[in-house]
């Protein structure tokens, strides 16, 4: 498949839908923290709950691909700190560049990305990476954007408030006794998660839309190095370590391929830490990224 086709049969139609929330924002002037509350809390925790009760691998292959995820940011972790010293950042600035290098968006773009170029199967796969991503941020994230002010007890708080802590287990439960969902649940999941890739997307613009700030175009341009580039190729030669069977190669991967989180701007503006650099950093790696997913789709078609 030649680039061209990749871009415009997968790339093209996430930048589409993300551009209509962008262009909602700026002309009506809707405030994305409702739309961002119904995801976190209701469509992301359905969708990865169906995702992971219908996968059609094993409990330890699932946990084979979290621990995946956690080698990998645990690796770009390292980097980002090694940026920051040999740059020698002060402390909030170190913060700021750890969130953005080492956490990715695998959930707004990452997922429908997958959904559209692979199907299914690595769909599957691409939830649990996301689902990793999710609890880590929420409390490895918070500590690191805290500076190490957060107590344990307060990043236990944190995590025990996100929604993917409780459908995650339980999917997994389910899915181990071999549990068929009766209608009534079954149904209500299915649509909730039906609206959470569209509503991915909108928010993605929507929160794209406030991210205009320009400054420290040297440690933007190692962001996104470290972002678009570093990271699938260590996570290429993990894949390689893990044995991971195709379509686990394809979700590892190309998750690991994606611009900076959004959650990271919401973590930066709550502990104070460079907000306008974060937001900066996910704009700009935002819309690089199909300069690097493009020809990535290509090599893992």
């Amino acid at each position: 498949m030649s680039l061209a086709r990749v871009f415009l049969e997968t790339l093209l139609p996430v930048m589409i839908v993300a551009a209509l929330g962008m262009l909602l924002r700026r002309r009506l002037q809707i405030d994305p923290k409702p739309l961002s509350q119904t995801v976190f809390y209701v469509f992301a925790p359905a969708l990865v709950f169906q995702l992971l009760i219908r996968n059609p691998f094993s409990l330890g292959d699932m946990l084979r691909m979290a621990m995946f995820v956690v080698l990998l940011l645990a690796a770009m972790a390292v980097i980002a700190w090694t940026i920051s010293r040999v740059m020698k950042l002060n402390r909030t600035m170190t913060s700021a560049l750890i969130l953005c290098i080492v956490f990715m968006n695998a959930g707004n773009l990452g997922l429908p990305v997958t959904q559209l170029a692979f199907g299914a199967v690595t769909l599957a796969w691409a939830s649990v990476f996301f689902s990793t991503t999710a609890l880590l941020s929420n409390s490895v994230g918070a500590w690191i954007a805290s500076v190490g002010r957060a107590s344990p007890g307060r990043a236990l708080i944190g995590l025990a408030k996100v929604p993917s802590v409780y459908a995650i287990p339980l999917a997994l439960v389910l899915h181990s006794a071999e549990v068929t969902l009766p209608p009534f649940v079954e149904v209500p999941v299915g649509l909730l998660a039906g609206a959470a890739v569209p509503s991915m997307l909108l928010l993605l613009g929507m929160q794209l839309s406030g991210n205009g700030h320009r400054s420290h175009i040297g440690l933007l341009g190692l962001v996104s190095a470290a972002r678009l580039v570093v990271s699938p190729l260590i996570a290429w030669g993990l894949t390689a370590a893990f044995r991971f069977p195709p379509t686990a190669v394809q979700a590892g991967i190309l998750e690991a391929a994606m611009p900076s989180a959004v959650l990271n701007s919401i973590l930066a503006a709550q502990y104070d830490v460079e907000p306008e650099f974060v937001s900066s950093a996910i704009l700009v790696t935002t819309l690089l990224s199909p300069l690097t997913l493009t020809p990535l789709l290509q090599t893992l078609q």
